[in-house]
């Protein structure tokens, strides 16, 4: 066999850490040898239902062990995992369905009203229902023709592990990831690229197998699988699965478990110091805690710093898989508002307008290169080609600068795109929706602060001659086709849109007068 793609990472880890301890979810337990052969056995069912390599398997599910033994067990048959968000409408997860060819669906018995509605008009052939409550005991509830239980189907399959062939060059995971033109991009991820970056972040964090990390970001973003579960698997750590986000329960669990590592946004560090059991909380056990998706406020640094916890700030995207550059604690305080050094095995670079590299301290787009880094995206050959300079080099479309010492700030962002609670937002998806509203003339979507989640979006809206629109009617068509954390917070009616001499908008005006 000629395997070194991620799905293997559990047959080594067999070996080495068997006994130890890689998944604990809720009173659940699972050793990386339990782990491998539950692995094994799943890889064998999606085989035995004509998953082959190259197959598209989605995963619709909060954080659960399910979504870990998806992922390797894809690996393992060489099919291209697609993970999806549980808070995207089901018009927008059928899209996704639709655009990667997905042909079977993992996906969590809560969930089953909105994945059922989102596999109509696709290729999905079968559907596999994950019940926690009945995984462990064999008892499976009824469930619909056409779908089965997980925990059934993993039970009666083989545990003999297979023989495919997987490289690192081979696809490994689509991640969705929306679009300026207002339809999400998959992010096309290899094995490689998800190898390297891991790599990168167990080297820039110093990872060991003491670690405990404590998931409180969904694993469906890339910043929480990539940089948060997968390497603590690769190095024989523990993680501990969460479900769901509340502030009370993750200080109690950092306490039980002697938590060492989290991965979050601001938003969630926030409502952890806020919290009123934040001051007699144990974190004794917590040592690295990296923050991503925008600047942590300075109260929240303050409120850790006190209890002699330090930050460390990443910036990246999907398509670097997705680290780009790390921050260390160390350097945190010196160099405030820095995004940091570029990983180990990652390069970054600013450019100028035409290409060309510019001086230090000088504002230019943002540019990274590396082994992490995505080569394409699904069945997108235009946008791969717009996205990359001088063939290796992946255009971020944000604009920063280095220091003398190689730090980088990011200053702006080419794109508009808009980082709610940790959630991107590109304001075109947002606007091609408000457009449908017979009554819209004219729509431009911006980011505004907010103290909870960072930014929120707002619609500026124009209305045709003769038309009648309100904030709520706008909202109301807005449910169900989009996801709650993108519907604009508030609406503003405007008499003309402020535009440029070619007829576009200018973003830049309406932020300066309604982005406060």
């Amino acid at each position: 066999m000629d395997n070194n793609g991620v799905g293997t990472w559990l047959h080594r880890r067999r070996i080495k850490s068997g006994t130890a301890t890689a998944l604990i979810s809720g009173e659940q337990t699972l050793s990386y040898a339990t782990l491998a052969d539950r692995t094994d056995r799943l890889a064998n069912a999606l085989k035995d239902r004509g998953v082959a390599k190259g197959d598209r398997v989605a995963y619709l599910g909060e954080n659960h062990p399910s979504f870990v033994e998806t992922f390797f067990a894809c690996g393992l048959v060489g099919a291209i995992f697609v993970p999806l968000n549980t808070r995207l409408a089901a018009p927008e997860l059928q899209f996704q369905l639709q655009d990667s060819g997905a042909r079977l669906l993992v996906s969590a018995e809560a969930l089953d009203v909105v994945a059922s509605e989102s596999v109509t008009d696709t290729v999905v052939t079968h559907r596999l229902v994950v019940a926690p409550e009945h995984d462990t005991d064999g008892f499976a509830p009824k469930l619909p023709s056409g779908v089965e239980h997980y925990g059934e189907v993993m039970a009666a399959a083989s545990a003999t592990p297979l023989e495919e062939t997987v490289t690192l060059d081979d696809a490994a995971m689509i991640l969705y990831t929306s679009g300026t033109t207002g339809k999400p991009k998959g992010a096309l991820l290899t094995h490689g690229n998800i190898t390297w970056n891991c790599i990168n972040t167990v080297v820039d964090m110093d990872l060991n197998r003491n670690d405990v990390a404590l998931m409180i970001s969904p694993l469906f973003h890339v910043a929480s699988l990539d940089m948060g579960l997968l390497p603590m698997l690769l190095k024989g750590a523990t993680v501990v699965l969460e479900a769901k986000f509340d502030a009370g329960r993750v200080l109690e669990l950092v306490g039980r478990h002697n938590v060492t590592t989290l991965n979050g946004v601001p938003t969630t560090f926030q409502m952890l110091c806020d919290h009123p059991g934040w001051s007699t909380a144990d974190l004794t056990s917590l040592d690295k805690l990296t923050c991503g998706g925008s600047a942590v406020p300075q109260r929240v640094l303050d409120a850790y710093e006190a209890r002699g916890i330090g930050f460390t700030s990443c910036y990246g995207m999907t398509e670097t898989a997705p680290g780009a550059t790390m921050l260390p604690v160390s350097r945190s305080k010196e160099k405030a508002g820095s995004a940091g050094l570029p990983h180990f095995f990652t390069d970054v670079r600013i450019a100028d307008p035409m290409g060309g590299m510019v001086t230090v301290g000088e504002v230019g787009e943002i540019q990274i290169s590396g082994p992490n880094v995505i080569k394409e995206y699904w069945n997108r050959p235009e946008a791969t080609m717009e996205s990359y300079s001088d063939s290796s080099w992946f255009r971020s479309g944000d604009m920063g600068y280095r220091d003398d010492e190689g730090f980088l700030f990011v200053s702006d962002r080419i794109k508009d795109m808009i980082i709610s609670g940790g959630e991107n937002i590109y304001p075109a998806e947002v606007e091609a929706a408000i457009a449908e509203l017979p009554a819209v003339g004219s729509v431009a979507v911006i980011g505004v602060e907010d103290q909870k989640w960072g930014e929120v979006p707002r619609a500026i809206v124009t209305l045709r001659e003769g038309s009648s629109l309100t904030e709520d009617q706008l909202r109301s068509h807005l449910e169900g086709r989009l996801a709650r954390y993108k519907i604009p917070k508030s609406v503003v009616f405007v008499e003309e849109m402020p535009r440029t001499a070619s007829g576009k908008i200018r973003k830049m005006d309406l932020r300066k007068q309604y982005a406060l």
